[in-house]
């Protein structure tokens, strides 16, 4: 056993010491309350992204056969209406843009988004769909305060509409973001579709965590069944010993 626990410190304190790092990285985020549980905002979700992500992003480590088990959807509703590369169904979702085009437009391939929720946490993806505005000194016209001078034109702009930062006197450091000119949607629909989006994206970077949770109450169950069939077992081995 005391092989055992400097190797078990070690983890406890590589856990507790990524702690404060990860709370940084959070600190001024919106909360995304991102969740896989609701098919019908994996649904949306899926919808958005398709239409305004997957002409440049892919998601390589996802089927769209998988997609379809996974969110309620048959395999024509997945070929008519999310399809746009004209894959297999068995193929993974990859973007319609070539690499080659693509770095020649944006300097470099725009990255696969299968992982993006794992790499950088739901709330920092959803402020970041929440943060671009308008910017004339920047080559595409917009940026971003989560992630500033991002190199990515603003997807969504004719949902939400354009955004104007707002400077804290005598610095250049972004205040606040105003809407100036309105999109199709309204602020509250907007930052809806954009959780259906994140909830989608965290999907797609673990798709067995829907099978996990249906999985995981069952386990639960047995688990308590188990115990109380232990206790019992307890009781008789145990009765006639003093």
């Amino acid at each position: 056993m005391k092989r055992f626990l400097p190797a078990i410190a070690l983890t406890f304190g590589l856990l507790l010491g990524a702690q404060p790092a990860a709370q940084a990285e959070g600190e001024g985020l919106m909360s995304a309350h991102a969740s896989v549980r609701d098919p019908a905002s994996l649904q949306r979700g899926a919808h958005l992204f398709f239409n305004y992500c997957a002409g440049c992003h892919s998601l390589k480590y996802l089927r769209y056969s998988r997609m379809a088990d996974d969110l309620g959807l048959t395999e024509k509703q997945v070929m008519d209406n999310l399809n746009v590369t004209g894959a297999k169904f068995q193929e993974p979702v990859v973007s319609s843009m070539p690499a080659a085009d693509a770095t020649k437009w944006f300097g470099k391939n725009p990255p696969d988004l299968s992982l993006e929720v794992s790499a950088k946490g739901a709330d920092w993806v959803y402020t970041y769909l929440n943060t671009f505005y308008l910017d004339p000194s920047t080559p595409i016209g917009w940026n971003n305060t989560t992630l500033k001078n991002a190199a990515m034109p603003f997807p969504l702009w004719e949902l939400q509409g354009e955004q104007t930062a707002v400077m804290k006197p005598g610095t250049h450091e972004v205040e606040k973001l105003q809407l100036t000119t309105p999109g199709s949607l309204t602020p509250v629909e907007y930052q809806q579709a954009t959780r259906d989006l994140v909830n989608f994206l965290t999907y797609a970077s673990e798709p067995a965590a829907l099978q996990r949770h249906h999985y995981g109450v069952w386990v639960i169950l047995f688990l308590a069944l188990f115990t109380l069939l232990a206790y019992f077992l307890k009781k008789e081995y145990w009765k006639d010993v003093h």
